[in-house]
């Protein structure tokens, strides 16, 4: 029976629309948070009597990162540094924001919702510290802002996993992503290497990319390494001793090794499944396309959520 005989194949999934109302959530809220934050950002600037911007406000100021205070101990603007952005030009925000769509919405179905969100606020605490370390050497207190570290990592993630998709270099030169994004981070590099002058956070744009490719190469989970409080609540909750006659325990039940009945996987992501791994039976795994990798992939990552 081919898998276009099945019912869960036959039956109908989500419409258009709403596969694009799922696709990317947490992606659409941290667009909308840093879009909030850069209004607040606009509505509390320093102006003098005449209206005229004179400095970058409160707002800004107490969540930009700033070398000196983080070394205080505000050690949060390593973090909330990547929900700012420069309110001189609207470049800044609109480019990181789109560059966040088109990479991160992919990359999160591929990790999950929860599992993007960490990495990519794990980026940008990685990112925030990267550039501290990178202008600790240089005298005077230093500046920094943006959302760039974060959005690096997701894509040099994103072009690990597929590094021959096509981009547009300003939107005229097509090139693989993998050359993309490998121009721009060695533009970087060579920015921090001869301490040219620059109004860019090299640092955290290095920060970001490095974390981004081991996370990508080392296999790393960053909720595997969040402490389970619920499986800790439930050892807490067990009894210390339990006493037990042989005689008295329940005859063992069949575990069913199967995907349970509550499994994430999605109608049409499992009917990929079946026809991917009826091909990696017959020709096996070395000549399966990219995109079916992939699909091979998603289905292991929801599986080993389930499994934790």
């Amino acid at each position: 029976m081919g898998i276009y005989d099945r019912d869960y194949y036959r039956r109908e999934g989500p419409s258009f629309l709403g596969s694009i109302a799922e696709r990317g959530r947490v992606c659409k809220w941290l667009i909308v948070i840093n879009a909030v934050v850069f209004v607040f950002q606009l509505l509390t600037l320093d102006r003098n009597a005449a209206g005229i911007v004179e400095g970058p406000g409160e707002l800004t100021r107490r969540l930009q990162l700033d070398s000196e205070r983080v070394l205080d101990g505000q050690v949060w603007r390593l973090l909330t540094h990547a929900f700012l952005h420069n309110y001189l030009s609207w470049a800044h925000i609109i480019v990181n924001m789109v560059v966040l769509w088109w990479l991160g919405s992919q990359v999160e179905e591929i990790y999950g919702p929860k599992e993007f969100l960490a990495l990519y606020l794990v980026a940008a605490v990685v990112a925030g510290a990267a550039q501290l370390l990178s202008v600790l050497p240089m005298p005077g207190n230093h500046f920094a802002l943006g959302a760039s570290g974060a959005v690096s990592a997701v894509a040099v993630i994103f072009a690990c996993h597929y590094p021959y998709r096509q981009v547009l270099l300003f939107f005229i030169i097509p090139m693989p992503i993998w050359l993309f994004v490998a121009l721009f981070i060695g533009q970087d590099l060579i920015t921090f290497l001869f301490r040219l002058p620059t109004n860019t956070g090299v640092g955290a744009h290095l920060g970001g990319a490095l974390f981004g490719f081991l996370y990508y190469k080392l296999h790393w989970r960053v909720l595997n390494l969040w402490p389970d409080l619920k499986g800790w609540r439930k050892r807490r909750a067990r009894p210390q001793l339990r006493l037990y006659r042989e005689e008295d325990q329940p005859a063992p039940t069949p575990v069913d090794v199967t995907a349970p009945a509550g499994s994430d996987l999605d109608e049409h992501l499992e009917a990929k499944l079946d026809a991917v791994m009826e091909k990696m039976s017959l020709v096996g795994k070395e000549n399966l396309t990219e995109s079916e990798r992939q699909i091979l992939l998603r289905a292991s990552e929801i599986y080993r959520r389930k499994r934790t």
